[in-house]
C-alpha cells in the first residue's frame, strides 16, 4: 500500500509531553466558554484524599491546576507500549470517579485540566474504545463500579468506570475543542488498528463486531460534540467545530500509517465547510475504506455498512447530557 503522507507517530511519552506542553503554554484560558464556568478550583481534585493518595506526593491542597494536570498525566501514563500498572490505572480511575461523583447537575472540569485529562485518557485508548464501543466488553461492565480495582489481562491493567461517569466527564473535557480532538484522534487510531487486525478469512460475528463497535464509539463522540455545542450561539458553535478540525490537523502527526491516516488525510483535504460534518460519517467511511482494501464483495460490504451506520446512530442518540 502506498506510504501515507501523515507522519509516523512519536512515542506515547513524546506525544504526552507535546500535548501537555501545548496545553500549558497555549491558550487554555481562551476556552472558558464565555466566562460561564463556575467550576471549583481544580474541580476540587487536589482537596480529595482519595485522589491525593492515588496521585502521590506531587498533589497537595492549593496547588495550581496546571501542576495538577501534569501530575495526573505523570501518575497514570504507561510505559509507551500501552501497558499500565495497577497504580497507574487506579490513579486515573480515582480521578474520573471523583469528577463523576459531584452530585446532582452537570459534571464540571476546570478548564486547565481538560487537555491533560484528554491526554491521560488517550493513553488508555483501547480501554476507552471498549467503554465507548460497548459491544464485547463484559469485563468493562463488571469492573466499572468505583470500589472495583482495575483488572489485569495480557500483561497490563485496564481502566473502566461507570458509563454515566465516563460520558459526563468526557462531555466536560470536550468543552475544550482541542481536548476533544485529542480524544477523537485516539479513537480514530484505535478504529484503524482494530479493523486492520481482522483476519482475512473472518466471517459473521468476527467480521461485523470490529467495525460496528468502532462506529458505536465514534457515534458516542458525535453525541458528546452535539451536547457541547447545543447551548451555544451559532457562531460560537461553529468556532468550536472549526477548532476541533484544526486540532485534528495539529495532532495528525501522531496518527499511524494505514487506515487512520488515509481517513484523516481525506478529512483535511475536504472543503473547509464540509470537514466537521464528515466526522458524523467517520465510522461508515472508515469501514468503506477498509472493505475496499479487503476486496470485500458488494453484498457483504453493503450489509456491513448498514449495520455500522445503525450502530453509530444508536450510540449518538443515547447521549443525553
Amino acid at each position: 500500500m502506498p506510504k501515507e503522507t501523515v507522519r509516523r507517530p512519536r512515542s506515547t511519552t513524546a506525544v504526552i509531553a507535546l500535548v501537555v506542553s501545548l496545553a500549558l503554554l497555549g491558550g487554555l484560558g481562551a476556552w472558558l466558554l464565555l466566562g460561564r464556568d463556575t467550576t471549583p478550583p481544580c474541580s476540587d481534585l487536589s482537596e480529595n484524599s482519595r485522589v491525593r493518595q492515588s496521585l502521590g506526593e506531587a498533589v497537595r491542597p492549593g496547588m495550581s491546576c496546571q501542576a495538577l494536570g501534569e501530575a495526573i498525566v505523570k501518575a497514570s501514563a504507561g510505559d509507551g507500549r500501552g501497558n499500565h500498572t495497577l497504580a497507574q490505572a487506579q490513579a486515573l480511575k480515582d480521578v474520573l470517579t471523583t469528577l463523576g461523583d459531584q452530585g446532582s447537575g452537570d459534571v464540571t472540569v476546570d478548564p486547565a485540566l481538560r487537555r491533560p485529562l484528554a491526554v491521560a485518557l488517550s493513553d488508555y485508548a483501547p480501554d476507552l474504545h471498549a467503554m465507548l464501543g460497548g459491544i464485547a466488553v463484559q469485563d468493562f461492565v463488571t469492573k466499572a463500579a468505583p470500589h472495583e480495582p482495575p483488572w489485569e489481562s495480557a500483561g497490563t491493567y485496564h481502566l473502566t468506570v461507570l458509563t454515566d461517569t465516563l460520558r459526563n466527564v468526557l462531555r466536560a473535557i470536550a468543552e475544550d475543542p482541542h481536548a476533544y480532538a485529542v480524544l477523537r484522534l485516539a479513537e480514530t487510531r484505535m478504529t484503524g488498528q482494530r479493523l486492520a487486525a481482522v483476519p482475512a478469512d473472518a466471517k459473521g460475528y468476527s467480521l461485523s463486531v470490529p467495525p460496528t463497535e468502532s462506529a458505536r464509539a465514534l457515534g458516542a463522540l458525535d453525541g458528546i460534540a452535539d451536547a457541547v455545542t447545543r447551548g451555544l450561539e451559532k457562531d460560537q458553535a461553529q468556532k468550536w467545530r472549526t477548532s476541533v478540525v484544526d486540532g485534528l490537523g495539529e495532532e495528525g502527526n501522531s496518527a499511524p500509517d494505514g487506515l487512520a491516516a488515509t481517513w484523516l488525510n481525506g478529512l483535511l483535504s475536504a472543503p473547509e465547510a464540509q470537514r466537521f460534518e464528515k466526522l458524523r460519517t467517520q465510522g461508515t467511511d472508515m469501514t468503506r475504506l477498509w472493505a475496499k482494501q479487503r476486496n470485500m464483495d458488494e453484498p457483504t460490504q453493503q450489509g456491513l455498512l448498514a449495520k455500522v451506520e445503525r450502530s453509530a446512530l444508536t450510540a449518538y442518540r443515547e447521549i443525553k447530557l
